[in-house]
């Protein structure tokens, strides 16, 4: 079935809107400041590890004024399982009293002031638009990345093209819950490893001729 690109587009809408009406943040918290550290600490690390290590973390701080009363080294015994210890550490630290400096100890709710905060990368500073602002944003991680080669809507020559390729295909208004519902449905349907096409609805329909040959010529092996 031959479908034009914004058919495809819409039918990953329709579908990925079946499929989860409702969608949760993966990460557990309860503000902005709380989100911030959390997608912060989930860099080369997995959610479910992250929301292990939050409880503990912010049970002591949860907010910019707690954490800089402890100590660089303090947090990053906290951390430590999430990776990256020393790196998160410091930035934890370091935006934690940057937002006290000169933010009044809130968040700001603006991609650029966010990206200008230690540790924080334009994901990072995404997540947070879209997820604690509500203000349209498109994070793109290796699952989002990774789908989007899959169905043939970026090369996948970086996550930067990713990007802008997924906002130019999907409205706006569909960003927030999309890129979630992305998420969802690539650690479900679409793995990295252990790829089931006859799974993988979305892929199998509008997917990449090359890469759907590849992988039923695989698994006949």
């Amino acid at each position: 079935m031959n479908m034009k690109k914004q058919e495809k587009v819409q039918f990953v809408i329709d579908t990925l809107e079946k499929l989860y009406p409702e969608v949760s943040i993966p990460l557990d918290h309860k503000d902005p400041y709380t989100l911030l550290i959390a997608v912060l600490l989930s860099a080369q690390c997995t959610d479910v590890r992250v929301n292990q290590i939050t409880p503990k973390l912010f049970a002591i701080a949860d907010n910019p004024y707690d954490m800089v009363k402890l100590t660089v080294e303090e947090i990053a015994d906290i951390i430590r399982p999430c990776g990256l210890s020393p790196m998160k550490s410091k930035g934890i630290y370091g935006l934690s009293k940057i937002l006290i400096d000169q933010y009044k100890g809130e968040v700001p709710a603006d991609i650029n002031i966010l990206e200008t905060l230690p540790a924080v990368g334009h994901k990072t500073a995404s997540v947070v638009m879209s997820q604690a602002f509500n203000i349209p944003a498109f994070p793109v991680d290796t699952h989002i990345h990774r789908l989007m080669y899959r169905w043939n809507l970026s090369s996948g020559k970086s996550v930067v093209q990713t990007e802008m390729d997924a906002k130019k295909l999907f409205p706006i208004n569909t960003w927030n819950k999309l890129h979630l519902q992305m998420i969802w449905y690539g650690r479900e349907y679409s793995p990295a490893r252990g790829w089931k096409l006859e799974k993988d609805i979305i892929t199998r329909t509008i997917g990449k001729k090359s890469l759907i040959n590849e992988l039923l010529k695989t698994n006949k092996q």
